[in-house]
């Protein structure tokens, strides 16, 4: 999948684990890994290996997300829970390193992995599920036009404590207006010199999901 601003890729742990796992200790932290079933990984071994026990099959389907400009990978999401018959799909396992936060890459990624999914594999639901503590998974949902369906109690456990989780979804009707919303924002007239946005992606995207709501 091919973007401006970044490439998103199956993963390959012999060309992205490397990358991925120098960019993720710039997580000072280990936040990033909070609300994620494992890591942080301190050695470039035991992520690699993680990597490969767990990121080549069919479902989760895992994808690296490449920043453009430095030939790097960044950044990490999936597709899971693929149901062809019903036409749903997820999007999950989504671990960005601080290179990759709050830049246009990192929102061009989701909608470039929105866009196979509509428009070449013909889905018709597109979930996304968080943590409901994760709060800034929920505003990144919603930033990004996912509409909130409501929480599942007690829904699963994981690093030992109890998770309730909260269910977003777009449907293929709401496709178009978002595609041309992403296709608005992502332009290059909505950057300044800098690469400063003038308009956010909020600011549009919040209107087309109070209307469906």
């Amino acid at each position: 999948m091919e973007g401006r601003f970044c490439r998103v890729v199956p993963i390959d742990p012999e060309r992205h684990a490397a990358d991925l796992h120098a960019a993720n200790l710039q997580d000072a932290t280990g936040s990033n890994w909070t609300y994620l079933a494992y890591g942080p990984f301190e050695r470039l071994e035991d992520y690699r290996d993680w990597m490969t026990k767990t990121c080549l099959g069919n479902d989760p389907m895992f994808h690296a997300v490449v920043d453009r400009a430095t030939g790097r990978a960044v950044g990490v999401a999936s597709y899971l829970r693929i149901d062809e018959r019903a036409g749903v799909i997820e999007v999950g396992h989504i671990n960005y390193a601080p290179p990759l936060q709050r830049t246009p890459a990192a929102t061009e990624a989701m909608y470039l992995m929105m866009r196979r999914v509509f428009d070449e594999l013909g889905y018709r639901r597109y979930e996304w599920k968080c943590d409901a503590l994760n709060a800034r998974s929920r505003a990144s949902a919603q930033r990004l036009g996912f509409r909130f369906e409501g929480i599942f109690r007690q829904a699963t456990v994981y690093k030992n404590r109890n998770r309730n989780t909260a269910w977003y979804s777009i449907v293929d009707s709401e496709w178009p207006a978002l595609k041309a919303t992403f296709a608005r924002w992502l332009g290059p007239e909505n950057f300044d010199g800098a690469g400063q946005q003038h308009q956010s992606l909020a600011s549009l995207t919040g209107p087309l999901v109070d209307r469906a709501g």
